[in-house]
């Protein structure tokens, strides 16, 4: 594929067997050409037969095109600590296993363990990521390096940011000047804020961040109603009230606000989410794993709630392939319910996509004219594609068969990132290496 030193294309017209845009009617070209322009962004998307003329090379990938999927909430630095803790409820696992590894990260730590979960990532067809975590300067240099798109959310914990007073004012001011540093809407960097939890930080500190990403008009993400008991001691101290009315009352749900988990939401939880526009990163295998339940997303979606797919941490998934999320979430919600119609094939690969953008303020997620050019293929010349006697169950195939291993090839704002199932841009075999060997630093000095 032409491109320059760094990978970027010039231009060029990709031909495929299939192109499969995410939009709103989930069109299914067979024969399909994506022209992708100099600047990383889509030009035409239709049929081959009726594409344009074009002067820049003509790239025929074969297989099926679609936009990269989207992870909505991670900590991928947790690839140091993938793993450890395994059987334990949430907030034991928290408090007595990872806290005690992360407290002795240092900043090369959290790059290298970034770096590995880049890798996982791209090769899985992930290109965008919204990671809360600290050590942000760390984390954006390794996933600017690796190639993929970021939303950066600066991480907010009482136990390391909060002063005697309980103020987060300072680490307010360390994530503003961040934001303006490394906030890049054009390039493959945003930067949001990350409060870590109401029953960590407290409705005030919380409502404090909160206005400070409204300020810049910039994302909040937060961890809230993960599991069930975790704000029971909140509400007891507040009369009651759940901790989404109390952050609603609060104005935390103000903006662009997007709550991981989102687990134990009442009715009237709902309610507000549905209007304040709360957006949810659903984490099914996580929330599986920790035992912490199953989230009402078929409701959520009637409501109009934008719902969007995650895989959580590497430490409490332990893996960070979306395609899992794909199918689990769909699968979890129809053993819940006992009905077979939730969740259609169509609505979890939006999920994983185009509302993966839209959580998120991006310009991705679709294959459409003005979006980015994140793409992935997939090889579906595979016993898992096979029979095909409609576009429908191709679709099917794609959410219910396909998996990680069809993605062969994934492009990033026109960058070609993945060939042949091999990540350009990191020297996979030296992350390994790195991550086993600090990894076992970390364990040793935590005695855990």
């Amino acid at each position: 594929m032409p491109n320059d030193s760094d990978g970027r294309t010039d231009g060029a017209r990709f031909l495929a067997d299939v192109v499969l845009t995410c939009d709103e009617g989930f069109s299914t070209i067979e024969r399909g050409a994506v022209d992708v322009g100099a600047d990383g962004r889509i030009a035409w998307v239709g049929p081959a037969a009726d594409a344009p003329a074009t002067d820049t090379p003509v790239i025929n990938v074969g297989g099926l095109l679609m936009p990269g999927l989207v992870n909505t909430h991670a900590h991928t630095p947790m690839t140091l600590v993938r793993g450890a803790g395994d059987g334990l409820p949430l907030m034991a696992w928290l408090t007595d296993v990872m806290w005690p590894r992360e407290g002795r990260l240092r900043p090369d730590d959290v790059w290298w363990g970034m770096t590995l979960g880049v890798v996982e990532m791209l090769r899985s067809g992930v290109t965008t990521t919204c990671e809360m975590y600290a050590y942000e300067q760390a984390v954006t240099d390794a996933a600017r390096e690796a190639g993929i798109r970021l939303v950066m959310c600066p991480g907010v914990m009482s136990v390391v940011h909060a002063d005697q007073s309980g103020s987060v004012a300072g680490r307010i001011d360390d994530i503003a000047r961040f934001h303006a540093a490394e906030h890049d809407p054009d390039g493959r960097v945003t930067v949001g804020f990350a409060p870590h939890s109401a029953y960590d930080l407290g409705v005030e500190a919380c409502a404090e961040i909160a206005a400070a990403a409204r300020e810049r008009d910039t994302l909040l993400h937060i961890h809230l109603a993960e599991t069930r008991t975790e704000g029971d001691a909140l509400s007891a101290a507040h009369g009651g009230a759940s901790v989404p009315q109390l952050l609603a009352d609060a104005g935390v749900l103000e903006g662009r606000v997007l709550a991981a988990h989102s687990v134990w939401l009442d009715d009237a939880d709902l309610d507000i989410y549905e209007s304040t526009g709360v957006a949810v990163a659903h984490c099914p295998v996580s929330n599986m794993k920790l035992g912490s339940g199953a989230a009402r997303v078929p409701e959520m979606l009637e409501r109009g709630i934008t719902v969007s797919l995650a895989t959580d941490g590497p430490g409490s998934n332990d893996d960070l392939d979306l395609w899992e999320e794909i199918k689990i979430a769909s699968l979890l919600a129809r053993v819940t319910a006992l009905d077979p119609t939730l969740m259609s094939a169509q609505q979890v690969i939006s999920m994983a996509t185009r509302s993966g953008a839209e959580a998120l303020g991006l310009h991705t997620g679709v294959l459409e004219a003005g979006r980015w050019a994140d793409m992935i293929r997939l090889d579906i010349d595979d016993v898992a594609f096979v029979p095909v006697t409609s576009p429908q169950e191709l679709i099917a195939h794609v959410a219910w068969s396909g998996g990680s291993r069809h993605v062969t090839d994934v492009w990033v704002g026109g960058e070609r990132v993945v060939a042949g199932q091999v990540c350009l841009t990191v020297d996979e075999a030296r992350a390994r290496f790195e991550v086993q060997h600090r990894a076992q630093r970390l364990a040793e000095e935590s005695g855990t």
